[in-house]
């Protein structure tokens, strides 16, 4: 291959990762790219978890083999099979030295450093293969994982300017990996409340929006739980701020784990001692059993005076739903009802019968464009 074909891969590489938005695009894009520059008929890119000891793959592309998934769930290798990314390229870095890639071949080492690695020359003979070379990545001066690209038994096998080129090839996956995850802490942070570390009210509607359209389409059941802290205003007046915080966080942690009880569900905090729960799927009797369990815990916090809970749900008598506004509004008139008759178990709409006093004044209010007015519900419960 020469110059020019492989700045051009390169080249070709970093554009088809600055391309993508998510994670497992950047990580598809990184094999795909590296596959193609190095006439590879296979690729995988697999990240190092320190912390449980393991060569976790991330993505499988090109010729796979029986069990080799695209994104597996559960494809890792305890690292002392590999010592070489525990020790030989860990002295490397550490004295100074390049993370340079290295060729192993069915029949043994072929070009580069550290030499046989019985693990991966059993690989290759096992899935057909004749040859590969393993790239290390390295992101922010630590090891991240490894760049893996293998060729067909047959192939020409890789030389010392294949492993050269492939050391090039991963550090500029390095740095498209590093790009990727700023981007995706970035929308992590837009979507999340730094002070519970909850999802935030963006991330509601959002989820809530594409909720009602699937409910719309499909009939999934799509509820809504909207609470409002007691006694927050006394606790910042009386104890201090700091200690309000401590109530939102307790509170906060309540929530996420009564959440845990609705698969998928999503707790967050709409703002100041306002929260929710978004779930899409569980029957509303599941929703409000989860949101009972959230008021008898939120009683026995040692801040606070419990939660007003309000739940509404697509599943009971509540008419159709056909926008999030709707039910968001049904599920705040709720929650306001709860806070004016001091309940200590939440108030469901549409379950009062079918002159619901909760879906009156939901439907009474005016749906004229833009934002909720959440707060006009106040003064206006029966």
């Amino acid at each position: 291959m020469g110059e020019d074909t492989r700045l051009a891969a390169v080249v070709a590489l970093a554009q088809g990762m600055a391309a993508v938005h998510t994670p497992r695009e950047s990580w598809r894009a990184a094999a795909s790219g590296a596959c193609r520059a190095l006439a590879g008929s296979f690729a995988a890119l697999s990240v190092w978890e320190r912390e449980l000891g393991r060569l976790r793959v991330l993505v499988n592309v090109g010729d796979r083999t029986q069990g080799e998934e695209e994104f597996p769930s559960d494809e890792a290798y305890p690292v002392h099979q590999f010592p070489e990314i525990t020790e030989f390229l860990h002295e490397r870095w550490a004295s100074g030295g390049e993370p340079n890639a290295w060729v192993e071949t069915a029949d043994g080492p072929a070009a580069g450093q550290p030499g046989y690695c019985h693990q991966r020359v059993a690989a290759l003979r096992r899935r057909g293969r004749g040859c590969c070379v393993v790239a290390p990545i390295v992101l922010n001066g630590r090891a991240w994982g490894e760049l893996y690209v293998a060729r067909s038994a047959g192939a020409p096998v890789f030389g010392r300017g294949d492993a050269d080129f492939a050391t090039v090839l991963a550090s500029v996956v390095a740095a498209g990996l590093a790009q990727s995850e700023r981007l995706e802490e970035a929308r992590r942070l837009a979507f999340t409340d730094a002070l519970t570390g909850l999802a935030n009210r963006r991330a509601v509607d959002v989820r809530l929006e594409e909720a009602i359209e699937r409910h719309r389409r499909d009939g999934v059941v799509v509820s809504l739980v909207v609470c409002d802290l007691n006694g927050l205003k006394r606790v910042n007046d009386t104890q201090g701020h700091a200690v309000g915080d401590r109530l939102l966080e307790r509170f906060g942690s309540v929530l996420s784990l009564c959440g845990a009880m609705l698969p998928g569900a999503l707790a967050a905090r709409l703002g100041g001692d306002e929260f929710c729960l978004l779930a899409v799927g569980p029957a509303a009797d599941e929703v409000v059993k989860a949101a009972d369990e959230l008021c008898r815990r939120a009683a026995e916090l040692e801040l606070g005076e419990g939660v007003a809970c309000g739940v509404a749900s697509t599943e009971d008598p509540i008419g159709a739903v056909l926008s999030a506004r709707r039910l968001f509004r049904l599920a705040d008139a709720a929650q306001y009802q709860a806070k004016a008759v001091l309940a200590d178990r939440p108030v469901v709409a549409g379950r009062a019968g079918p002159d619901d006093p909760v879906v009156r004044l939901a439907d009474a209010e005016p749906s004229g464009e833009g934002a909720v007015e959440r707060r006009r519900f106040r003064g206006r419960l029966p």
